[in-house]
């Protein structure tokens, strides 16, 4: 994503201390997927943004721990192929792959296979 939207996107939460304050969930995602791009220096990427670093430190903490509470869902999409199992059989029962969904209240449940999966979801509908 350009910078300069970042930028404008970020300038309608600033307040009259020049702070940025309340930043939507969303935002902060797209601040840190921009940031996790970004192939040039940080001091750049500050100005780019127009955010300091102690500014740019507390939203990549709200970032980070948004997506890894899973609060936020993250668009990129990565599907469980062969290749990534490296040959290992689905029926061999868990190897610490599979499908990992995030429930509420930061519960992680893990499905070795995607019948399991679909069962449990059956059942909670």
């Amino acid at each position: 994503m350009d910078l300069e939207i970042l930028k404008k996107k970020l300038g309608t939460y600033r307040n009259t201390r020049d702070q940025v304050r309340n930043v939507p969930d969303e935002l902060l995602l797209e601040v840190l997927s921009a940031w996790e791009h970004w192939t040039g220096s940080t001091p750049d990427f500050y100005r780019g943004i127009g955010v300091g670093h102690k500014g740019m430190a507390s939203m990549m903490g709200k970032a980070k721990r948004l997506r890894r509470e899973g609060k936020v869902p993250v668009s990129e999409f990565k599907e469980v192929t062969e290749s990534v199992l490296g040959g290992i059989s689905a029926n061999s029962g868990f190897t610490g792959q599979g499908i990992e969904l995030s429930w509420d209240q930061g519960k992680v449940i893990r499905f070795p296979q995607v019948e399991q999966l679909i069962d449990f979801l059956k059942k909670v509908a």
